[in-house]
């Protein structure tokens, strides 16, 4: 495997647990090259995809999770157009010079609605011209760990057929929706929002960001049945993204710690690519019986696939697993830090002003916690 915006090694780290050597990273971010060298030191690094030649000979797999920034719909929104998420296409120049059989791209769930789908649509035309079948998915990293993560998946091969890896498996059951009626789990939530958004999670946690672009940490909170409302550990963070704790800790010596916050936002979850590493080597036959053709007037569908110059919307779901996954309670093994005064009151006064629907329950915890902070 080669491995493009390599980013902290969540596609390495993911392969390497199932025997597939990674020959050659690029990633362009100091701190995060740091991090690599020594969680991955026998593995050469490139900085630059666009001064990239060639795609090394005999690579199996294409691995690239490209910057979101300007796909996210917290960024600047300027699709392919901006200078960073633009950079996709630096990885079809490649692939015209050398195709390899797998390719594997990652991003954000928005990029499907962003500019009528604008990233999504040139991904597969550029795939298509390039002869390879392909099919992506919007999967939820919560059917693996207990965090609210969607991501989209685009799985493109040259012989096989994409729809067994990505497509094929799911889960009897969602994850993360809050009962309003019993208080029975842990709900994460950002204490930042509450105004205009909340997106509670129940038995997880909501997407870990990256954080401001001042290097300013964001993690979410949880509020829990006991009474206790905090913010998970750094430590947890990373597992929470399916890292090994301490992952970036490297990060400590060339910059401020809460900058690996921004590492470990920015990361795929490894447990999630583990899944479609396992499904490369053991496919599942898909069945797209009940799949439509693809509309595509507005936003293109969470799920769909390409082949022999067909289009298909897909069924698949958001939960490709129906392997039980722990809890968060017992998932956090870390110190937690309670939620500051300061930060409670704000969030409290947030969702009194802007009238969001949440759970009597939940309103009275933020309370409860405001006294108990206050004493």
């Amino acid at each position: 495997m080669v491995s493009l915006f390599a980013g902290i090694g969540g596609f390495e780290l993911a392969f390497k647990k199932i025997d597939v050597n990674t020959t050659l990273m690029c990633e362009i971010d100091d701190i995060a090259k740091h991090v690599l060298k020594q969680n991955l030191p026998n593995i050469p690094i490139v900085d630059d995809v666009c001064k990239m030649k060639s795609i090394p000979k005999g690579t199996d797999i294409l691995c690239a999770g490209f910057p979101c920034q300007d796909l996210s719909s917290v960024g600047g929104k300027l699709g392919l157009s901006g200078t960073r998420s633009s950079l996709v296409k630096e990885v079809f120049r490649l692939l015209q010079g050398n195709k390899v059989e797998w390719v594997v791209f990652e991003n954000v769930s928005f990029m499907l609605n962003l500019n009528g789908g604008e990233a999504i649509k040139t991904i597969v035309d550029e795939l298509e011209k390039l002869r390879y079948r392909w099919a992506y998915r919007t999967i939820d990293s919560i059917s693996f760990v207990p965090q609210h993560r969607c991501r989209v998946y685009v799985v493109a091969s040259l012989h096989h057929d994409p729809r067994d890896v990505i497509l094929s498996g799911e889960s009897e059951r969602s994850y993360g929706k809050v009962n309003y009626q019993e208080f029975n789990y842990p709900i994460g939530f950002y204490w930042t929002e509450g105004k205009h958004a909340l997106g509670l999670v129940e038995d997880g946690i909501p997407t870990l960001k990256a954080g401001s672009t001042i290097g300013i940490p964001s993690p979410p909170a949880i509020a829990f049945p006991d009474g206790e409302i905090s913010s998970p550990d750094i430590r947890d963070a990373e597992r929470l993204q399916g890292f090994p704790e301490n992952w970036t800790l490297p990060a400590e010596t060339l910059s401020r710690s809460s900058y690996r916050w921004k590492l470990v936002g920015n990361a795929v979850t490894v447990d999630t690519v583990e899944w479609i590493a396992n499904k490369i080597l053991s496919p599942q036959k898909y069945d797209a019986s009940k799949d439509k053709e693809l509309h595509t007037k507005k936003a293109w569908p969470k799920s769909a696939w390409g082949l022999n110059g067909i289009r298909m919307e897909s069924k698949a779901t958001l939960y490709p697993s129906s392997k039980a996954r722990i809890s968060l309670t017992d998932f956090l093994i870390f110190p937690r830090k309670p939620l500051s005064l300061k930060a409670t009151i704000g969030f409290d006064k947030r969702l009194s002003e802007g009238g969001m629907h949440s759970p009597a329950f939940f309103q009275k915890a933020i309370k409860q916690h405001i006294e108990f902070m206050s004493k």
